[in-house]
């Protein structure tokens, strides 16, 4: 169920969003409202679990991560065990940013950053050899032409 924001809530959340780095008085003068009040907003919208766990975002490129695969996966498989187990051994690998179940002819879609395309081969060897799998499709990613972790308020 959505939760309901109004205008400040979102000033605020657009704020974090930027840089959550910034101080209460930063987003209390850039909002419009004084430290206090937006203080309590935040909390509230923490124990509403709108504002999640607080981090920063690394630049995969400069850590030597160049390589984005896009993971397309199909399975045989659909019981409740494999699932579990397939998704233990993602969990488990920190190469997965991000997976996906889907409606379609695709089960699963996962992106992966990794060094280089041997890496990539290190990861697919690893995943094919701890679960079954029918079929599974890497495709590179040539460009990043947009990324952002901000959400539309």
């Amino acid at each position: 169920m959505a939760v309901r924001l109004d205008d400040m809530d979102r000033k605020i959340l657009s704020q974090l969003q930027e840089d959550a780095a910034q101080s209460l008085d930063e987003i209390a003068r850039k909002v419009g409202s004084s430290k206090t009040p937006v203080w309590n907003r935040i909390r509230k919208m923490k124990e509403l679990g709108v504002i999640g766990r607080q981090t920063v975002i690394l630049d995969a490129e400069a850590l030597g991560l160049e390589a984005c695969f896009f993971v397309l996966i199909r399975t045989s498989e659909h019981e409740a065990d494999w699932q579990r187990k397939f998704l233990d051994v993602l969990r488990a690998r920190p190469e997965v940013l991000e997976a996906h179940r889907l409606a379609g002819d695709i089960d699963y879609i996962l992106k992966v950053r990794v060094k280089n395309a041997r890496a990539y081969d290190q990861f697919y060897q690893a995943l094919i050899s701890e679960v079954k799998i029918y079929n599974v499709t890497a495709l590179l990613s040539m460009e990043e032409i947009k990324s952002t972790t901000l959400l539309p308020l």
